[in-house]
């Protein structure tokens, strides 16, 4: 990827994320705007929000995508790639649509976007693109020029985003006390979605039990596993686990829990625990509160000793890694042959999501994809 540095036909990046409340008069509000439309009761949202009141009231995702924010500017700056960063959110300001209305009254007209979720789900991609479409109509119905946008691929297997987690399972691993450390089992965490999403993640080839959703999360759980055992000689036993459920009790969603895996392992014998969210970009408030407050309380309870990877936040191989993507896509945009980074066996994800790719709950149009109206 060394020798690419033209981003055209590009003009932008736009790095596009949940969003977050910033203190504790944002947090209802924040979650009305999370589901909106779902007819949830003020009273219950403030039940919900009770995990962001006990931090203040603030996610800090904001802060981790501000952080990002200027370590790709800094990036692209160091690498002579003369390219504007824009930053919109679904869920809080800055807001999507103020933040494409900003890019093309800047003049902006070929925008790519990078979306802070690295694997394929309904949640994690199509509703992304069909807020990017909301927007784009939004800005259509003002007047405005309507800009062409195209998503990045899925990067849960660009040696820029495993290598960092990698490196945060290891420094984990040396923090545990020596006579449990090379017992240790490592468990991988996301983000538990319905089975019924999980199923029909990805392209429509992929579909079946977990979807490309499980698969894909599997793969970077082995091959950090891999890359463990190759640093420290250690075959350490490993499970993909699952957090931040929230859905009706009757609808089947990914399990195991994290919590019920602690239990379980502790039963087993098993001496500590190493947690990774390989999941999450960064640490946001499931992460500090289901793995950092309550997976951590129940393991204090049980006697065992855990601790908690780190997520990839704004590492600089990180953000070197959204540069390449950029670039990747920017030489396929104009016919010039290039050959994607990817670790593993899975290969990279596709470019343009397929029709029937992470099928919507609801039929609602979406940009960035083959059946697109943008």
């Amino acid at each position: 990827m060394s020798d690419l540095r033209d981003p055209a036909p590009y003009d932008a990046l736009l790095l596009l994320s949940f969003g977050g409340p910033e203190g504790p008069d944002d947090v209802v509000p924040f979650l009305a705007n999370v589901t909106r439309g779902r007819g949830i009761p003020e009273e219950r949202l403030k039940e919900v929000g009770k995990h962001y009141f006990l931090f203040g009231g603030v996610s800090p995702i904001n802060a981790q995508n501000r952080a990002l924010l200027d370590a790709l500017r800094r990036d692209f700056a160091d690498h002579g790639l003369e390219i504007p960063v824009y930053w919109g959110n679904r869920n809080w300001a800055p807001y999507l649509t103020d933040t494409l209305r900003e890019m093309v009254t800047d003049g902006h007209r070929r925008i790519a976007v990078l979306a802070t979720s690295a694997y394929a789900s309904y949640s994690g991609c199509r509703q992304y693109r069909e807020n990017l479409a909301e927007s784009l109509s939004a800005l259509e119905a003002e007047g405005l020029p309507v800009p062409r946008v195209d998503k990045l691929r899925h990067y849960f297997n660009h040696p820029g985003f495993v290598r960092p987690m990698a490196d945060g399972v290891l420094a984990s691993l040396a923090d545990l006390p020596e006579d449990v450390r090379a017992g240790a089992h490592l468990a991988f965490t996301t983000h538990s979605i319905p089975t019924s999403a999980a199923d029909t993640s990805g392209p429509v080839e992929t579909h079946g039990d977990g979807g490309s959703y499980v698969a894909e999360h599997l793969e970077v759980a082995r091959l950090i596993a891999e890359a463990v055992r190759e640093e420290t000689g250690v075959d350490h036993p490993w499970q993909l686990v699952y957090q931040s459920r929230s859905g009706a009790p009757h609808i089947p969603w990914l399990e195991p829990d994290i919590c019920d895996h602690l239990e379980t392992l502790h039963g087993t014998g098993v001496p500590a625990v190493v947690m990774a969210p390989i999941g999450f970009v960064s640490d946001h408030m499931e992460v500090l509160y289901d793995l950092d407050t309550e997976a951590t309380a129940k393991a204090a309870g049980l006697g065992l000793p855990v601790r908690r990877s780190a997520t990839v936040g704004a590492d600089p191989r990180f953000a070197a890694a959204v540069r390449e993507l950029l670039l990747e896509r920017a030489a396929a945009e104009q016919d010039r042959p290039v050959t994607p980074c990817a670790l593993g066996a899975l290969g990279p994800s596709h470019d343009l999501c397929p029709v029937g790719c992470c099928p919507a709950r609801a039929l609602k149009p979406a940009a960035a994809g083959a059946d697109s109206p943008f």
